[in-house]
């Protein structure tokens, strides 16, 4: 059964692929970014869709330089950043998150992620 820092490990490495990533979450597992209006999916297919949509506007977006502060076998704090350009504004995305993971039986049950808003609203919009 993988742990909550594999599982992170995992995540962020097959951020590429919707479907692989939002097959590492259970069944009413939640991706939440609660500082975003309308960033949270819940289950599987809604996550494999919410990355999905992320990548169709951010088609290189990868994560990288990851440091990990908890591993614990239920639960993972990690920071993690992106650079990547945004398809529909032209402008550099660069974003360092920061991710609490809570695993349960093997899987992903939450991933709450911080980040900055102002930086997020400056490579999104027009």
């Amino acid at each position: 059964m993988k742990t909550a820092p594999q599982l992170l490990n995992d995540y962020l490495a097959s951020i590429q692929d919707p479907q692989a990533a939002g097959a590492l979450f259970a069944d009413d597992g939640v991706l939440e970014l609660p500082y975003l209006k309308s960033a949270r999916a819940q289950g599987p297919e809604a996550i494999a869709a919410f990355i999905g949509g992320l990548l169709k506007n951010v088609p290189d977006f990868r994560f990288h330089d990851i440091r990990m502060f908890i591993e614990t076998d239920d639960q993972a704090f990690a920071e993690y950043s992106v650079e990547a350009k945004v398809l529909s504004t032209g402008k550099t995305y660069r974003q360092t998150y920061a991710g609490r993971l809570v695993a349960e039986n093997g899987k992903i049950k939450l991933l709450r992620e911080a980040l900055d808003t102002v930086a997020a609203a400056e490579a999104f919009s027009a």
